[in-house]
């Protein structure tokens, strides 16, 4: 299944086959895209249809702060900086494009020591939900996992 996507200012096709859980050959092929550079702001393209759309983008705008974003829409000022890899005090730039979590699920970036059992206590469900709702865990610190909230 595919659905029709119009890209953003300054974002790529590595970004929306991220954002997709797909490569940026395949976006290419389906949209006969051979060059990184014809890719215009505005445009539509064909993407797959994701079931399950956990992130939102968001360009940086001159003056904005994590805590002014966070703010805005509703998110703890710790995740937003956390699942964008980014520490609170770090500079952000415009046209910078970060990932916002979107409402009904909870996020959690992992840390060293974490296990599953401990991961399944946070989010308060079994291990096979959490593995269910997550395509591949590592366990490694800085891995990003979702839970839909109930």
């Amino acid at each position: 299944m595919f659905e029709k996507y119009r890209v953003k200012s300054n974002e790529t096709i590595d970004d929306i086959a991220r954002m997709f859980h797909t490569n940026k050959e395949y976006i290419e092929d389906l949209n006969n895209l051979y060059y990184s550079e014809s890719l215009r702001e505005g445009m539509d393209i064909i993407v797959p249809k994701n079931k399950t759309k956990y992130f939102d983008t968001y360009t940086i705008n001159k003056g904005d702060t994590l805590y002014g974003i966070s703010k805005k829409y509703n998110i703890n000022p710790n995740l937003l900086a956390s699942i964008n890899g980014l520490n609170l005090d770090d500079y952000i730039y415009q046209n910078q494009v970060i990932l916002l979590p979107v409402s009904g699920y909870s996020y959690y970036v992992t840390a060293e020591g974490d296990t599953l059992e401990t991961v399944s206590q946070m989010f308060k469900k079994n291990k096979e939900n959490i593995l269910k709702e997550n395509e591949t865990i590592y366990l490694l610190p800085g891995q990003i996992l979702v839970s839909e909230r109930k």
